[in-house]
């Protein structure tokens, strides 16, 4: 006996979707040495790439800090308010 084969459509959005970003935000109160210090007990970032990630907050006035799942970057923006910083998720450009 021989089944028929099914037609299978996937979404467009269940496929290939881009990943969520965390971003961290400049801000008036924290100092760089503090949100360098949470990038690296938080991510475990080495002390350069802490550096990097904190240098571009402070100039380009934000930096995407990891990037992953939704609901990882919802946890990692949580995380990042616990330790008082300004933090957002977006989606990653395509």
């Amino acid at each position: 006996m021989t089944l028929p084969l099914e037609d299978v459509r996937l979404d467009a959005d269940t496929t290939a979707s881009p990943p969520w970003q965390t971003v961290v935000w400049n801000d008036p109160v924290n100092l760089m040495s503090y949100v360098t210090h949470v990038f690296r007990e938080y991510f475990g970032y080495s002390r350069d790439h802490a550096e990097s990630l904190m240098l571009a907050v402070h100039h380009d006035g934000h930096a995407v800090v990891a990037e992953g799942a939704r609901e990882q970057m919802e946890l990692h923006t949580q995380a990042m308010h616990d330790y008082g910083l300004w933090a957002t998720v977006r989606k990653a450009p395509s």
